[in-house]
């Protein structure tokens, strides 16, 4: 079933979703450039717990440039780019095809919490005194787990207001704690400080939300399931809207901070500045709900 457009969707009794996405990243130059070489983060894993990629193709619409795909140390799929020279523009286009199904959970297989990254603090996400204290303030407040996660989440929410053009990809948690502001990437990277200063293991998530306009990023707890099995299973937290992950959200890549998943970054020679315009379509093209 394909909703109609403007139709609201009750997520909660979603099964099932398909979505076609299509994101592009036109880089502009006053004049040629040489020796580019860049890094896209735009296409999800074949698998990624109940989400399964059924397609993808990334282009870059200009000849001569070179395209290799590899897998970076989280699993997440990395494309690189290289082209001896580009006269003007160069424009990738990712086109990605992918479906989710809400009868699976993202379950990590044992020896996860071999993954020291989940619970290290990063140059984003190191913590101050304030978010020390915050976290010791929460715990004392809820069992830790899933209660402590949802307690974290709601206290960052509560914590931010969300505001464009005053944070950047280089700002910290503390910083954007400090300011009260910030967008989507703040809010994680703050719950990222918050959840590791109190020995709760996270990791920073880059995908997109359904009605949102640009590249989206929330929050995995990673809780062990205490079954004999060692296995854990990962669970989402979005903090810029106070909300657990559900089938409306897309996973592109995981990470220990927003540096590991920039969706689109490189170099290249020359004394000139490029200019870049970006957009994305996320199209819901079926939908089943429980019976």
């Amino acid at each position: 079933m394909i909703p109609p457009e403007g139709a609201i969707i009750d997520w909660s009794a979603a099964r099932r979703a398909s979505y076609e996405i299509t994101q592009s990243f036109r880089y502009e130059y006053p004049a040629p450039i040489r020796d580019l070489s860049h890094r896209l983060v735009v296409v999800p894993p074949e698998r990624f717990g109940d989400q399964r990629r059924l397609r993808h193709r990334v282009s870059a619409g200009i000849d001569g440039v070179r395209l290799e795909d590899h897998q970076d140390r989280f699993g997440n799929l990395i494309v690189d780019a290289f082209a001896p020279r580009v006269s003007s523009a160069i424009e990738f286009l990712a086109e990605i095809s992918v479906e989710r199904c809400s009868t699976e959970l993202n379950r990590l297989p044992a020896g996860w919490e071999q993954d020291a990254y989940l619970l290290e603090p990063t140059a984003l996400t190191a913590a101050d005194a304030a978010i020390d204290l915050a976290a010791d303030e929460l715990a004392e407040s809820a069992a830790w787990g899933l209660d402590l996660a949802d307690r974290i989440n709601d206290w960052v929410y509560q914590s931010m207001t969300y505001k464009g053009g005053v944070t950047g990809v280089r700002t910290t948690a503390s910083e954007a704690l400090a300011l009260g502001y910030g967008v989507c990437q703040d809010y994680a990277h703050i719950m990222l400080a918050v959840c590791r200063s109190a020995e709760l293991p996270a990791r920073y998530v880059s995908g997109h939300l359904v009605g949102q306009g640009g590249t989206h990023a929330w929050v995995e707890v990673v809780l062990p399931v205490h079954d004999g099995t060692g296995d854990a299973i990962a669970w989402a937290f979005d903090p810029t809207h106070a909300s657990r992950g559900g089938l409306e959200y897309v996973t592109i890549a995981i990470g220990a901070d927003y540096s590991d998943v920039a969706p689109t970054s490189g170099t290249y020679l020359s004394r000139v500045a490029g200019r870049l315009v970006t957009h994305k379509r996320v199209v819901l093209t079926d939908l089943e709900y429980a019976v």
